[in-house]
């Protein structure tokens, strides 16, 4: 959802105790296509691969993470948390490449964003990933209870990933296109 502010939120419950998670933050998006609403159903047969461009595997990601925290299923879980290691090792290679030339305008603003992807979770909620991932590293193992936090985490991760990976690179100046990057040093 965008914010009054042109930054965005997100809002999803990861307990049955009325909790909700709260993502603020991001970016106004620039002019891209239209994200399209897919059902659990449709993402655990959406068909990708390495033609997929990495924006569009970045909004796979987060359906397939939205979908899973909303899941009671075990089964569907599983073939949800499945499928999104698939997409994110296509993806991870994609990072490492150049970006392609037909992406370069989709990831083009007129002015630089004022506000960039952020991780900022509630000091409650930061430290009980920290202490499940500490429970987990040292147990090797994780008990059933840690699940709700660990896809709370996976949820915030991969959000705050997808909005990294669309964020605008390039702006429109008076000599041309430029990388964002490039033109704040110069301020």
């Amino acid at each position: 959802m965008l914010t009054p502010s042109g930054s965005t939120t997100r809002e999803i419950s990861i307990s049955d105790g009325g909790n909700n998670l709260i993502l603020t933050g991001g970016y106004p998006m620039p002019a891209t296509p239209t994200q399209t609403h897919f059902s659990q159903d449709s993402l655990l047969t959406l068909a990708f691969d390495a033609s997929d461009d990495f924006t569009q595997l970045a909004g796979y990601c987060e359906r397939l993470v939205e979908n899973l925290v909303e899941c009671h299923s075990l089964p569907e879980r599983l073939a949800l948390c499945s499928r999104l290691t698939a997409m994110l090792t296509l993806l991870q290679p994609a990072l490492a490449k150049p970006i392609p030339r037909r992406l370069i305008e989709s990831l083009t603003v007129d002015d630089i964003p004022e506000t960039s992807p952020c991780f900022e979770p509630e000091t409650e909620l930061l430290c009980d990933y920290c202490l499940t991932l500490a429970q987990l590293l040292s147990g090797r193992t994780f008990v059933p209870e840690m699940e709700q936090t660990l896809n709370g985490l996976l949820f915030e991760l991969v959000c705050y990933f997808a909005d990294e990976l669309r964020m605008p690179r390039f702006v429109r100046t008076v000599a041309g296109v430029k990388l964002i990057d490039e033109v704040r040093r110069m301020m």
